[in-house]
């Protein structure tokens, strides 16, 4: 797909975005002039996402979201030695961030760099550090500033309710793998952005009025909570959970028939595994034992709305992530064809691109 290089590259500067759940505005202003430039309307709601309008063929309107914000933390307290005590905002594992770089983020403005650890960083020093227990009151933000007292620190302008993000670490090797963190959501991010990019260039109109979210309060589970009262279907893009006894990869899109909040409406998940069926993508169904999404919250927000759920497989979710250009081409595929805009010979066309830029290396 001769869009898959606009894909990668938009992925790559939103990641590279700081936005974890409550400090978004940043990206999503980004994404708000990406989406004006392809000439789109497209509007704030009150909690700071972004909706923007795609006019179909009919009035019945189909919503789609993706998600902008990301795992992060926020500054508890500070410590006595001039370090950060911190909460998480989202759903992860401590050891999974233990090493990472970050940046504080604080209300006045400033960024603040420095490091994640434990409170016994030192194999050399510590001799419990491998049986240390990686929870909140066992790790910090150690500072690259010269801080030894709570009240150094404070000087600085560092304080509880600052925000934390984590260095994403992106990577797009030659073989066609997307290292980072923050996958889950940017990449349904970027895909969606493929595609406003699609309809674009080629004119096309989706058979359904679109009202496309991007969401920025995913993580902490209300990012979908509200939608317009004339949705009538509701199909999240997010990422796809591998591993243990799922059948999907990071070369497929995954199609989730349920997650913890449920079934996903059964007609919706027919018909996406029967477009994929037709048109011949890389599909896996996989129910998602630990996983809400927009779908999720917009159930859960009172919506009167059919829902389903699809995305790009992410392996290491919550951690350090990885995927694949082929994964996001499923999706896109997918998404394509739910709306009604694929043509058909679009994925061959597609592996003859690569192919030739393969042969071209």
């Amino acid at each position: 797909m001769s869009d898959m290089p606009y894909i990668v590259k938009i992925l790559e500067e939103i990641i590279n975005i700081p936005s974890p759940s409550g400090y978004t505005k940043r990206v999503m202003e980004r994404i708000r002039r990406e989406v004006d430039m392809l000439g789109f309307p497209c509007t704030f709601n009150r909690k700071g996402g972004l909706m923007v309008s795609v006019a179909g063929k009919t009035e019945r309107v189909l919503g789609l979201s993706a998600h902008v914000d990301t795992l992060g933390a926020m500054v508890r307290s500070v410590r006595p030695d001039g370090t950060l005590a911190f909460v998480p905002i989202g759903g992860f594992a401590m050891q999974s961030v233990e090493g990472s770089y970050c940046k504080v983020h604080t209300r006045a403005g400033q960024e603040f760099t420095g490091t994640i650890e434990t409170i016994t960083p030192s194999i050399h020093t510590f001799p419990d550090i491998r049986k240390l227990e990686r929870t909140e009151e066992n790790m910090r933000v150690r500072l690259d500033e010269r801080v030894r007292t709570k009240e150094d620190t404070e000087e600085l302008g560092i304080g509880p309710g600052d925000f934390i993000s984590f260095d994403p670490k992106f990577v797009y090797t030659e073989t066609g793998f997307i290292k980072s963190r923050h996958l889950d959501d940017k990449a349904s991010v970027a895909v969606i952005l493929g595609f406003l990019k699609y309809l674009h260039d080629t004119g096309k109109q989706p058979e359904q009025t679109l009202r496309i979210l991007f969401s920025n309060y995913e993580e902490v589970g209300h990012g979908g909570s509200f939608l317009p009262p004339e949705t009538e279907e509701f199909l999240a893009i997010d990422m796809g959970a591998l591993g243990g006894d799922l059948s999907g990869d990071e070369y497929h899109v995954s199609v989730c028939a349920k997650d913890t909040s449920g079934p996903y409406d059964f007609d919706m998940t027919n018909r996406l595994i029967d477009l994929a069926k037709e048109y011949g993508i890389d599909y896996a169904v996989d129910i998602f034992p630990y996983y809400k999404s927009d779908a999720s919250a917009a159930l859960s927000g009172g919506n009167d709305v059919r829902c389903a759920l699809i995305g790009q497989g992410v392996a290491a979710s919550h951690g350090q992530e990885r995927t694949h250009v082929d994964g996001l081409w499923q999706t896109w595929l997918l998404l394509a064809a739910y709306t009604g805009v694929l043509e058909k010979e679009l994925s061959r066309r597609y592996f003859k691109i690569q192919e030739s830029e393969a042969g071209e290396k």
